[in-house]
């Protein structure tokens, strides 16, 4: 943490003066600062690490460079042993986090066709069969969060769950996990914006829950971003001709327009409570917004929205990297402005005031750093003809 702290004080130059780089060379800086300073930081089995890792995948299948394929394996090897097990994963702690990094196990098990990769995914999937859920099917977000859905688990979750359904023939994970986001939309959607409110209670027993919706109190811009980058995700995983393709783009499509409208038109970044731009202590924040260009860009560039959001991508990115990005002696970046960690319970009461004061504003977090570079990758695509 002191590390991270010393790093924001640092500004080499204005941000205006940063150089126009286009968004993959971007993309290879942010990987090549983490490979230098935080080289061990990601040798864990946790949902950052897979965010992070999953920024490195896309600049492997772009850029063809080795030390990036190398990075990723030499983190997932220090949990990952020969027989499938995982150092610190706790399966029947049935928390939906712990499932993010099983896409970098079906990744390099595609990639090297190595028996452990395999295994350990058959490990993590198991989770899914017994995990619990909502009388709806909707998957809770933590065992010691009961009859809960949370926007982050919809990243967490699903996409591994279908990809695993595609690899290795379970049809019936590609319907499931289209419900997870049908169900999410039902019960986390506010009509009048468009938004979606961070989590939702069935019971409506949490404090946090509103009596009669069991819906959290604020759109909480790293959630939204969870959940879209999530949709965008698993549409290029779910077959087109499959009758889910559909129903997702439509909830990606009615999301987009709520995105849109919530981008903040003077810097072209999101905040942090994406409704209340201008409400004491909101504050611009830098993982939702390279969430949302990457959803963004890529559901432009893959036809998933029409190409009228190609400059809600673009102006975004460009605000990204003048409001967030940094250069350092040495030649390493940082990205700033990225809000700790937020969660609902356990005394986080989800108002207004637990998201922009209660929270610690960090630089270099890897919830920040992974979306970055998989945003950064997608500019850089979305440019090309």
């Amino acid at each position: 943490m002191m590390f991270v702290i010393i790093l924001t004080s640092i500004r080499c130059r204005d941000k205006k003066e940063l150089p126009p780089l286009n968004g993959l060379q971007w993309g290879i800086r942010m990987a090549e600062s983490v490979m230098m300073r935080d080289a061990g930081t990601y040798c864990e089995w946790d949902y950052v690490t897979g965010t992070v890792l999953r920024g490195f995948e896309e600049l492997w299948f772009i850029t063809g460079e080795r030390k990036y394929f190398n990075f990723i394996q030499k983190c997932v090897d220090a949990v990952v042993h020969e027989d499938g097990s995982i150092d610190d994963y706790k399966r029947d702690s049935f928390n939906i986090d712990e499932i993010n990094e099983g896409r970098i196990l079906l990744f390099l098990y595609k990639e090297t066709k190595e028996d452990k990769y395999r295994r350990a995914a058959e490990l993590v999937r198991s989770q899914l069969t017994d995990h619990p859920r909502t009388s709806e099917g909707g998957f809770w977000h933590k065992k010691k969060y009961p009859w809960q859905m949370w926007l982050d688990g919809l990243y967490m979750g699903t996409p591994f769950y279908a990809e695993y359904g595609l690899l290795f023939d379970e049809p019936q994970n590609l319907d499931d996990a289209v419900l997870q986001f049908v169900l999410m939309e039902k019960h986390a959607r506010d009509p009048k914006t468009g938004l979606f409110y961070h989590g939702w209670d069935e019971r409506r027993e949490q404090e946090w829950a509103d009596p009669e919706t069991g819906r959290s109190e604020c759109f909480w811009g790293r959630a939204v971003g969870w959940y879209a980058m999530a949709l965008v995700d698993v549409l290029d995983i779910i077959p087109p001709e499959h009758p889910g393709h559909k129903t997702l783009r439509d909830i990606f499509s009615r999301l987009a327009k709520a995105i849109k409208k919530s981008q903040d038109k003077t810097t072209g970044v999101w905040w942090q409570v994406l409704d209340q731009p201008d409400r004491e202590g909101n504050y611009r924040e830098a993982s939702a917004s390279s969430m949302f260009v990457y959803a963004m860009a890529k559901g432009v560039r893959n036809g998933y929205i029409d190409n009228s959001y190609r400059s809600v991508a673009e102006s975004g990115y460009r605000g990204i990297l003048s409001e967030f990005v940094n250069e350092n002696p040495g030649g390493t970046v940082d990205l700033n402005g990225i809000c700790r960690t937020a969660g609902l319970g356990y005394g986080r009461d989800g108002s207004y005031h637990y998201y922009v004061h209660e929270e610690d504003v960090v630089s270099n977090d890897g919830k920040g750093i992974g979306p970055f570079i998989t945003a950064s990758v997608e500019i850089y695509k979305l440019s090309q003809p």
